[in-house]
């Protein structure tokens, strides 16, 4: 007890200890007063809701064992992807409109194998350490691509210079305070442009339990979840950076997960341990991207018509609803 207070009930204190007081039902750990002793009681809850979701999980199997094939069906839990609002956009792989626009859009000629693949990678005007190395570690990942610096040449004049040169795309990487933070990707020479915010980017030292650097065969490519017509377009953009021929003998492949409009690249090589058990090794680099805008033709800040800006007070009332 506390020195001017008498033996508080339930401490062991006295010569009659009673038994401990119970929290009432409406008890909320928030309401003690003490910091130290809140934090305890409250790793003690959790910890306690952990053994209850793991007796429970353990209870479910064996009596799913018990019945065996009468065992019913395993519910699938709520997620915000699987209760998603419906797109009206959404492709449908049958649909004659999605076949003819794909047969006649700017990357026609890469998908009928009429083009090659031939990249410039550039940075925003004087570019810092940390965005020159992530350059040239994304050379290293798509084939057939060179990286040039800008030093105070606008992309207006890049562009024209591209398409004189044979290059199909242009990669522009941004920076704000040193740190990578935006790519503009441009198809030439008709466009269209594309405008990514850039997050959570990784170079290969800074990724645990990384492979060794990644050979120059050419990867394959994984596209995931680009349901949406925008997302579809989107999806043909970053496969028409890659030559469509991939060397198979390289093992190394490129992904782009789309989830919940997030785009997240990743650079993996795989290798076949047996019939059922696969090995991957991050290469790196890795990085995150989010739509901003998609515009018609090549980059035109000033003039141009886009296809689509992401407005975040009309398009994000919904946590459901997604538009990739």
């Amino acid at each position: 007890a506390a020195e001017g207070r008498g033996p508080v009930p339930g401490d062991g204190a006295g010569p009659s200890a009673p038994e401990r007081v119970l929290f009432p039902p409406t008890f909320s750990v928030s309401e003690i007063k003490n910091k130290q002793r809140r934090h305890f009681m409250f790793l003690r809850w959790k910890q306690q809701q952990r053994k209850e979701k793991l007796a429970l999980k353990k209870k479910r199997r064996k009596e799913r064992e018990a019945l065996g094939d009468k065992a019913p069906p395993k519910a699938i839990p709520k997620t915000i992807e699987n209760q998603r609002v419906y797109d009206e956009t959404t492709v449908d792989p049958n649909d004659e409109e999605v076949a003819f626009d794909e047969a006649t859009d700017e990357f026609a000629p890469y998908f009928n194998r009429q083009t090659v693949p031939k990249i410039l990678i550039t940075t925003s005007d004087r570019p810092r350490g940390r965005t020159v190395r992530f350059c040239e570690q994304l050379a290293t990942v798509i084939p057939n691509s060179h990286v040039y610096y800008r030093r105070g040449l606008a992309l207006k004049r890049i562009i024209p210079q591209c398409i004189a040169r044979d290059f199909t795309d242009l990669i522009v990487i941004n920076e704000d305070r040193k740190i990578p933070n935006g790519l503009v990707l441009s198809h030439l020479p008709d466009g269209p442009t594309a405008h990514f915010r850039m997050s959570s980017v990784r170079l290969r030292k800074e990724i645990k339990r990384k492979g060794k650097e990644p050979t120059e065969h050419v990867p394959e490519v994984i596209l995931n979840n680009f349901t949406t017509r925008l997302g579809h377009s989107i999806g043909r953009m970053f496969a028409a950076l890659f030559p469509h021929d991939p060397q198979f003998i390289g093992r190394q492949v490129a992904t782009f997960h789309n989830q919940r409009d997030y785009i997240f690249f990743r650079f993996h090589r795989y290798i076949f341990k047996s019939e059922k058990k696969v090995g991957i090794q991050e290469l790196g680099p890795r990085f995150t991207l989010k739509l901003r805008s998609l515009q018609k033709g090549t980059f035109d800040s000033k003039f141009g018509e886009y296809e689509w800006i992401h407005k975040r007070r009309e398009m994000d009332t919904s946590r459901r609803k997604f538009h990739l």
